[in-house]
Order: structure tokens, then C-alpha cells, then sequence
């Protein structure tokens, strides 16, 4: 269906994640993988979606010039927010076990930004769910890093693993935006960008 509507252009992923590849798989529409290394530093006075919204953009800079007109470039950036502070993906192990122990038994909130761009304008949508989780003991949280090493992953946890499976007790928002991206809001995007 969406594969109709973009025809006429050329859909660039500009991401490694292997669930945002795997989304836009699930969109049924052609796309091409393209990918560059950006150092992902914001100011410090920035919060919430506009670190997101900042970071998305920033990856997109980087094709800057190098558009066709026909071409729709796609980049996203997903943090976890909590007490006022922003989680990215951790640093070692060390740091993703002190991330999963703050987190434990307590509620923090997942942003994910979007960013369009092409020859001509930019963009950007973001998205936010409440993510609530249970108690979870040190011998769980070793049990996960040691089998799936969430190292990639924004709060040292992918929801859709086993974390997500024992730790998480609710949930408001949209859960493909605690994956790393509102795939709702970005095939309506996109459905209307292709009219």
C-alpha cells in the first residue's frame, strides 16, 4: 500500500538498529540502508524531546548536500529520560548494570524523534510512553547483560527481550516507540508525504 504512495522516490534509512531496519521491512516499502558515523553530543541545557529532536537532526546534517531531489532520508534517535537525566546506550557493562538498578522499580519515560529530510525541508516528529517496572533483583539484571548485552540499546534494555518480559509491569504510550520508533506516526508520515 505504502510502497504506491512512495514510488516516486527513494526512501534512505539512515540507521544501524536492527529493529528500525526490521520496522521498515514490516512497512512492506523499499528503502535503502545508508549509514554514517556521527558523534552524538547535545548542549546541556537541553530536556526531554529536544534532545531527541536535536540528535536526529544532527544525523541527518550529516547527508546534507548530498540529496537528490527524489530522496527522503530518515533519521531517529531514542533516549530514556529519568530523574531529570538522559540514558543513552551504556558505556560498558558496569554502566548498563547501574542504569538497569535505577530503573528498577520505578517509572521513566522513553522519547524517540524523527527526522525527514530532503533536498528541499527538514522535518521532525517525536513520540513519548511512561514505561513502569517492577522490582528487579541483581541476579536478573546479571542474568540479562550476560545473555543479551543490551549495549546498544538506550537504557541498557531492549522491551522486547526478557527484560521487557519480567521487568516491565505497564506500559502507556506506544511500544514500538520504547524499540526505537513510532512506527504509527511514521507510516502516516509518510503515507501522506507520497500523496
Amino acid at each position: 500500500m505504502l510502497r504506491e504512495h512512495l514510488k516516486n522516490y527513494k526512501i534512505i534509512l539512515a540507521s544501524g538498529s536492527p529493529r528500525r531496519q526490521q520496522f521498515f521491512r514490516d512497512l512492506d516499502i523499499d528503502f535503502e540502508v545508508r549509514l554514517k558515523e556521527v558523534e552524538e553530543i547535545y548542549p546541556p541545557n537541553l530536556t526531554e524531546e529536544d534532545i531527541t529532536d536535536y540528535l536526529s537532526v544532527l544525523k541527518s546534517d550529516a547527508f546534507e548536500g548530498e540529496l537528490q531531489p527524489n530522496d527522503l532520508l530518515i533519521t531517529s534517535d531514542t533516549i530514556v529520560w529519568f530523574k531529570g537525566k538522559a540514558l543513552g546506550k551504556p558505556k560498558d557493562y558496569d554502566d548498563a548494570f547501574q542504569m538497569l538498578q535505577s530503573l528498577s522499580d520505578a517509572t521513566h519515560k522513553v522519547f524517540t524523534s524523527v527526522c525527514f529530510r530532503t533536498s528541499s525541508k527538514i522535518e521532525t516528529l517525536y513520540e513519548v510512553t511512561s514505561v513502569t517496572f517492577n522490582a528487579i533483583s541483581d541476579e536478573a539484571i546479571t542474568y540479562y547483560l550476560e545473555n543479551y548485552k543490551p549495549y546498544d540499546k538506550a537504557g541498557a534494555y531492549g522491551i522486547q527481550e526478557w527484560l521487557g518480559c519480567i521487568a516491565v509491569s505497564r506500559i502507556e504510550g506506544s511500544y514500538a516507540n520504547v524499540m526505537g520508533m513510532p512506527i504509527d506516526k511514521v507510516w502516516q508520515y509518510l503515507f501522506n508525504f507520497g500523496k
